[in-house]
């Protein structure tokens, strides 16, 4: 039977940052999942982006997987917000109010996920395994024997399930997850347009959901955005099917001309919207980490966000408590870090949506006023969606 200190299941992008954070500490680690290697600019690539804030740079710079994303990670510098229904508010939350450095940095998931790849075929302790995914699970006092499809068994001191809403590793651990749906989907690709983006990220909420712009790199010489369209599930699918023209006039309707004209370009995807969360986050010598714990609405740049979180918990549990790795005191001291911020931003992120899908124009009006125009509160509000004490 083959061994090692840490076993992480899902190979997506939490998950292979916690490989690298791992086999940094100089653990030995197994990663794997059951997709093939992914072909990042084929017709079924990825086209998200994330926004990694200013913390989660500092665990991905311990980690040394920073350096490979900055080429293509594009500063976002101030987060605006315009209320489009009626009354047409929109207000500026500048980064240069905490400090010199942004809110935090635009990355093509395709990128992110190519570049921890890279990272960890360096890494002698790490041992990536695609096409392979976790089966089972026997958790005793001191090891966990995993189980994997290719046969193998593998004995661990902790067992990490990162892989995803529809986590085996959380089914197999008998632990059940609340969801909440909205009938919504995100509608995902990029535009073009005329005026720089100069690092901001504009949020343009209207009835239906927010319609968010995130600078992205030049697209062959012209400004660039990555646009998340959350909308009803059925619109979603219509306006995905569209040809180029009716879609470009649908786009440039529901932007409110804040970016000045846009030009779709690439491919679209839509991406099914919930709040999940996992009733409880630990089991026997085993961790619940990323969407496997959590999953939240598009809105704040929460959601890999939450998931390095989650990695720093059990990052800094690793460094202090090495040799109590996967025991009962370490995993209890794990969720007492993390089941409440979770679930006090699963609950923030659910009311942002309901208000958005509500079309509260006037009330949401009032609420984007009433957290901006004092200073004490907007500054509370920014240093909250960056972690930040």
């Amino acid at each position: 039977m083959d061994s090692t200190d840490i076993l992480i299941a899902g190979g997506g992008t939490a998950g292979l940052a916690a490989a690298a954070a791992f086999g940094t500490l100089g653990l030995s680690v197994s990663c794997v999942d059951p997709a093939p290697l992914d072909a990042p600019d084929g017709p079924d690539a990825d086209l998200r982006t994330t926004a990694i804030l200013q913390p989660g740079r500092a665990l991905l710079e311990q980690a040394g997987l920073w350096d490979r994303l900055l080429p293509q990670a594009t500063p976002l510098r101030v987060m605006r917000i315009v209320d489009a229904a009626g009354t047409h508010v929109k207000r500026d939350f500048d980064a240069g109010d905490l400090g010199d450095a942004p809110f935090g940095w635009n990355i093509p998931n395709r990128v992110i996920k190519r570049a921890f790849a890279e990272r960890l075929a360096e890494m002698p302790q790490v041992t990536l395994l695609r096409g392979v995914g976790f089966v089972g699970r026997l958790a005793q006092m001191d090891d966990v024997v995993v189980r994997l499809s290719d046969g193998r068994q593998v004995s661990a001191r902790l067992l990490v399930g990162a892989d995803g809403r529809d986590s085996a590793v959380r089914r197999v651990c008998g632990i059940e997850a609340r969801v909440t749906r909205y009938g919504q989907k995100a509608l995902v690709f990029a535009v073009t347009h005329e005026a720089p983006h100069d690092g901001v990220s504009t949020e343009v909420h209207a009835k239906g959901g927010p319609f968010t712009l995130v600078p992205l790199p030049e697209n062959e010489g012209r400004p660039c955005s990555a646009v998340v369209w959350m909308t009803d599930g059925a619109e979603a699918v219509r306006l995905r099917a569209l040809p180029e023209e009716e879609f470009a006039q649908a786009v440039n309707a529901r932007s409110a001309e804040v970016m000045g004209p846009l030009t779709p370009v690439g491919g679209r995807q839509a991406w099914p919207i919930v709040t999940q969360v996992a009733d409880r986050i630990t089991a026997r010598r085993t961790a619940l980490m990323a969407e496997a714990a959590h999953v939240v609405p598009p809105i704040g740049a929460q959601g890999l966000n939450m998931s390095l979180r989650d990695l720093q918990a059990l990052i800094d549990l690793a460094s202090a408590r090495r040799e109590e790795i996967g025991n009962e005191s370490w995993l209890l001291a794990y969720a007492r870090a993390r089941e409440p911020d979770i679930r006090l931003r699963a609950l923030g992120i659910d009311v942002l949506n309901r208000a958005s899908i509500g079309g509260l124009g006037p009330l949401r009006a009032l609420g984007l006023r009433a957290m901006h125009d004092v200073a004490p509160v907007r500054h509370a509000l920014m240093r909250l969606g960056l972690g930040l004490r």
